[in-house]
């Protein structure tokens, strides 16, 4: 646990990123429309945000709800314009009808944004086999973080399976290289079981925000995230 943990919040916005940053976070994840359980910003907000802060940015890939790729030829234009303006990190994650990774899509973003470090999303916690998921996957240039719950209920659920992952990441199995960065119904009482188990990446979104999605990141909120995972106490909403 000596390992400064990571942590990533999301933001829509530059006001979102500069809070966020204030508090403490390591790393955005960048979307737009919540709603839709984050999609793809403009270009614009991706730059108003670049120039805000001095943190990673992750730029969400996704044109709709759900997790199929739906305009593939679409997406790798959005894909292409934010490289363009200077992204160099990016979030991503399709399965095709039967719950299986969809490589093709998944190859053909990984193209576009060759050179780049990616996360791949909350679609694992979806698969219909997620260790055969990680096999696939596995050896994709750029791939370097699973953002999980360890189960599409959320952390609650998922926290053996969070526990049973990292045992494996810890132990360098194939497939199990990537960071497991653990998001989705994340709580402040289910940080030291991961921290102990070695988990070393959280992410945030509603928690960051007091006043629900309606409401921008709050600063305080983030920094007692911050102290909790530095293991320095603090309270803050789950």
């Amino acid at each position: 646990m000596s390992k400064r943990a990571l942590l990533e919040v999301i933001a829509l916005d530059a006001e979102d990123a500069i809070a966020a940053e204030a508090g403490g976070a390591d790393r955005l994840e960048l979307v737009t429309d919540m709603a839709a359980d984050g999609l793809t910003p403009s270009r614009a907000t991706f730059a108003a945000i670049r120039d805000a802060v001095d943190i990673p940015l992750r730029v969400m890939l996704r044109t709709a709800d759900g997790f199929g790729a739906g305009d593939l030829d679409a997406l790798c234009g959005r894909a292409a314009a934010l490289r363009s303006e200077g992204a160099e990190e990016f979030v991503l994650g399709f399965l095709d009808a039967d719950g299986r990774p969809d490589m093709a899509a998944v190859r053909a973003l990984t193209e576009v944004i060759s050179g780049c470090r990616w996360t791949f999303h909350r679609a694992i916690d979806h698969a219909a086999d997620r260790a055969a998921l990680r096999t696939e996957l596995a050896g994709l240039p750029g791939l370097d973080t699973y953002l999980t719950a360890g189960s599409a209920q959320g952390v609650g659920e998922g926290l053996p399976t969070l526990l049973a992952e990292q045992a494996r990441t810890t132990a360098e199995e194939p497939g199990y290289e990537p960071c497991i960065l653990v998001g989705g119904g994340l709580g402040l009482g289910h940080v030291p079981a991961l921290r102990a188990a070695g988990v070393d990446a959280f992410h945030i979104g509603g928690a960051a925000r007091p006043g629900g999605w309606s409401g921008p990141v709050d600063a305080a909120a983030v920094r007692d995230w911050r102290s909790a995972l530095d293991g320095d106490g603090g309270a803050a909403a789950a």
